[in-house]
């Protein structure tokens, strides 16, 4: 028997390629006509831009195992992502740095002088435990309140304190002009797009790939399936849906350079939309080539049940759901959870790879040694 894989985003597309190398037959499938999952991209038919069709994604990694393994399989530009912000009517540029501090507050400080300023302005809290709490310690009220309340409120529909203090930890301070929005040694975008990644991970022997498919249609017999769609979908939510965000796109065109940068936050609570990106930005490369511009107005709200979930809320009254999946996953035998959604994690596209990589490891083994495979690779009850 083959083994089968739901979902043609990097997860199954990693791990599919990995068993099919390994002389196992693997089918992928995905719901999707196209494949990459929310990475997917395409060219625009009216302007010629590449468009990151559900959102924009910036490859980012300090891992050389993964950026080795994306090398194999396109041609990767190098790419420094910038983020300018929209704030009381004024443009700064986050992550917040000394430029940001230095106009947000009027002055012209040295990196001395405003880590001082900072430390003064920043509340003495000794373990935050909750969104509000990690900014007020890292940043003080006056930036958190410009930059980060309004925006956190749009983008996860929740108040600051519901959400936990590890959200923010993935953004940076610092104390000079760099505005780089990563400080990963490698940043790059693939040349022909995420959509024509995956599809060469996928093109090897033994891989057969199927668009259009739902996996509760299949009435095939298989060794084993990796399932990287969502944990709860897959028990049919027998304890509940589990709560994620979605986007809303507003999808535009302009004629020429509408904002001259590839994403703008607006943090401001009253602007309905969380940011625009114009995509022809995000391959600065090719983007003096075309007329015309696309761009997306994207509005955050709860996933609903027909929905394409993006982010995983995992606010701390979904901690009882999300066990009794766990412990349901690792009683179901001939099945692994796999990915953002099969755990229920928020993942970068470094590490979901790298975990995909891993697990990949793991799963030949336990075939060669005629072991049964786990039902995760990486426990989501983790943070």
């Amino acid at each position: 028997m083959r083994y089968c894989i739901v979902g043609a985003g990097f997860s199954g597309a990693v791990i599919g390629r990995a068993l099919a190398e390994a002389g196992q037959k693997v089918l992928v499938i995905d719901e999707r006509a196209t494949m990459g999952g929310n990475c997917a991209s395409e060219r625009d038919a009216g302007t010629g831009v590449m468009v990151h069709v559900y959102g924009p994604h910036i490859f980012h990694t300090g891992n050389e195992r993964v950026w080795d393994y994306v090398q194999k399989f396109g041609d990767w530009v190098d790419y420094n992502h910038r983020v300018q912000a929209v704030a009381g009517g004024r443009v700064f540029s986050l992550p917040v740095n000394l430029l940001t501090i230095n106009q947000f507050f009027n002055k012209v400080m040295s990196p001395a002088q405003a880590r001082a300023f900072i430390a003064a302005q920043a509340q003495e809290i000794a373990e935050p435990q909750n969104f509000e709490e990690q900014a007020l310690s890292l940043i003080g009220p006056d930036l958190y309140r410009a930059f980060f309340r309004g925006y956190t409120r749009k983008q996860w529909g929740v108040e600051p304190t519901e959400l936990p203090a590890s959200i923010l930890k993935r953004l940076p301070v610092r104390f000079s002009y760099d505005d780089s929005y990563f400080a990963h040694p490698y940043q790059a975008m693939p040349r022909a797009g995420y959509t024509e990644v995956v599809k060469a991970i996928l093109d090897t022997e033994g891989v057969e790939l199927r668009l259009g498919a739902r996996f509760e249609d299949l009435d095939e017999p298989f060794a084993h399936v990796i399932y990287s769609g969502p944990i709860d979908r897959y028990f049919h939510h027998e304890y509940g849906r589990l709560g994620y965000r979605t986007l809303d796109f507003e999808r535009f065109s302009h004629k020429g350079d509408f904002q001259g940068t590839a994403v703008l936050n607006y943090c401001d609570e009253d602007v309905p939309f969380t940011r625009i990106t114009e995509h022809k930005h995000f391959a600065p490369w090719e983007r003096d080539q075309f007329e015309g511009s696309v761009l997306y107005r994207e509005f955050s709200r709860l996933c609903g049940p027909d929905d394409i979930p993006y982010y995983p809320i995992r606010q701390t009254s979904e901690e009882a759901m999300l066990r009794k999946y766990v412990l349901r996953a690792e009683a179901t035998p001939g099945v692994s959870f796999v990915g953002r959604l099969g755990s229920y994690r928020y993942l970068d596209m470094d590490v979901t790879i790298a975990e995909a990589l891993d697990a990949s490891d793991r799963m030949i083994a336990a075939i060669r040694e005629e072991k049964s495979l786990p039902a995760f690779f990486v426990q989501p009850l983790g943070k």
